[in-house]
């Protein structure tokens, strides 16, 4: 392996994700960066903030995985319910995949909406607004064969479908007018369009025979261990074919969330534009600051992976409903979003060191915004584990997956509507549609 594979191969990791940021976070602390220092007295404060909002959805603690699924049930709408009637006469695998193209086009369409979007629900006649609008939308649009190039089999995203979409059903579907404007509508339709072509570039992993991205089920299938051996060769078959003849599957091996999230950075990397690359291959949410130390450019990299790991969480409940136990959770990291960053910011954890960066617009590249995203990485990971504390809670039991769903998503979003009309984050970005 070269030195560029290496790095590239780093770069894709959690464990860089969370080397990079905690670089920053010290450099915070030393109060040795430009635009934002942390007071880390507040987090005890944020802890039991958070830990509020978490009992007053969550009084249980029963709390679900942070994920895409979440939001199709919006406004009470067993809208799962309704797919799984849809779905009642395919198998346990075929189901897997259709939940997988469905998880990963809806993700990849959830860059911030603004706020002057929504979409009203035609069955329902419910108005939603940004993620959760963007869930719904893209769940009818689904559920409608937009993303399917074969009357005959509307439940499915394939390479053809994808590549042939155009703005003007994208647009239809979120009902966009100049009434109702979506931020960056031309660049989820392109990021589409890339997905289609990366469907067939990775055969592999997305099969070389209607290339769909439901396909990457039969891989990690092929990955997954059982009593500590790979699941290989002519066994997959087996495998396959018991979870075929099994309405509700029983354990068929375990799989690192890891190895998850390696997939989908494997099998999407080329569908970011724009972006840092390394020997052409394109690196996805990959940004550069200044303050990190190093000889080579690549030095200065900081990687997030937000979608990708929202949406890796986002296809975990599917591979477990097939019998898979997902191992090593803790592993991945927060989301570098703004409802995270916001709940830092405006609880006062993260504090801006120059309150004109809170009137102004910035860019996803820009040295503020990257800035803040790695502070809320590595401040996710200490609010979690003030929160377990508190809780007298471990890690096994309260998982960052679920902190993140319970938990400091929903409170950034419950802060910001306190303290801004609208709820629109603290810092306002100049979205293009495929990061946030």
């Amino acid at each position: 392996m070269t030195n560029d594979q290496q790095t590239i191969a780093y770069l894709r990791t959690p464990q860089a994700i969370r080397e990079r940021c905690d670089r920053v976070l010290h450099l915070a602390e030393a109060n040795q960066l430009h635009y934002f220092r942390c007071d880390l007295t507040q987090l005890e404060n944020v802890a039991s903030y958070v830990i509020q909002v978490i009992q007053d959805d969550y009084p249980d603690f029963n709390i679900p995985f942070h994920s895409r699924w979440r939001h199709f049930e919006v406004g009470g709408v067993p809208r799962l319910a309704e797919l799984s009637q849809k779905l009642a006469g395919l198998t346990p695998l075929q189901k897997a995949q259709t939940k997988f193209d469905l998880a990963i086009v809806s993700v990849l369409l959830d860059a911030g909406a603004g706020a002057d979007w929504q979409y009203c629900e035609t069955q329902t006649g419910q108005v939603f607004r940004r993620s959760e609008g963007l869930a719904v939308a893209s769940f009818r649009m689904f559920c409608q064969g937009m993303f399917s190039s074969n009357p005959e089999y509307p439940l499915q995203a394939d390479t053809k479908g994808l590549q042939n979409l155009t703005v003007e059903p994208l647009a239809h579907g979120f009902q966009v007018s100049s009434a109702n404007p979506l931020l960056g509508l031309e660049g989820r339709v392109k990021l589409l369009q890339r997905l289609g072509e990366s469907l067939q570039t990775h055969p592999e992993l997305f099969g070389d025979q209607n290339p769909r991205p439901g396909n990457l089920v039969k891989y990690l299938l092929s990955l997954s261990s059982r009593e500590g051996e790979a699941i290989e060769g002519s066994l997959i078959d087996k495998v396959m074919e018991k979870i075929d003849n099994l309405s509700k599957p029983n354990f068929i091996g375990k799989l690192p969330a890891e190895v998850v999230l390696s997939a989908v950075l494997e099998g999407l990397g080329d569908i970011w534009s724009g972006r840092l690359a390394i020997a052409g291959v394109n690196l996805g949410d990959v940004w550069s600051h200044s303050a990190l130390s190093g000889e080579k450019p690549s030095d200065h990299y900081i990687p997030f992976h937000k979608l990708s790991q929202w949406l890796t969480y986002s296809l975990l409940e599917p591979l477990q409903e097939l019998g898979l136990e997902i191992t090593g959770l803790d592993e991945l990291t927060g989301l570098a979003e703004y409802r995270n960053g916001g709940l830092c910011l405006d609880l006062g954890l993260i504090v801006v060191k120059d309150s004109a960066i809170l009137q102004q617009r910035h860019l996803p590249g820009s040295e503020v915004i990257v800035e803040w995203r790695a502070l809320t990485v590595s401040l996710l990971d200490r609010i979690a584990e003030a929160i377990r504390k508190q809780l007298n809670l471990t890690a096994t039991q309260l998982p960052l997956v679920k902190v993140l769903q319970g938990g400091t998503w929903t409170a950034g979003r419950k802060i910001a509507a306190q303290l801004r009309e609208g709820g629109v984050p603290p810092i306002q970005i100049e979205s293009d549609g495929t990061v946030f």
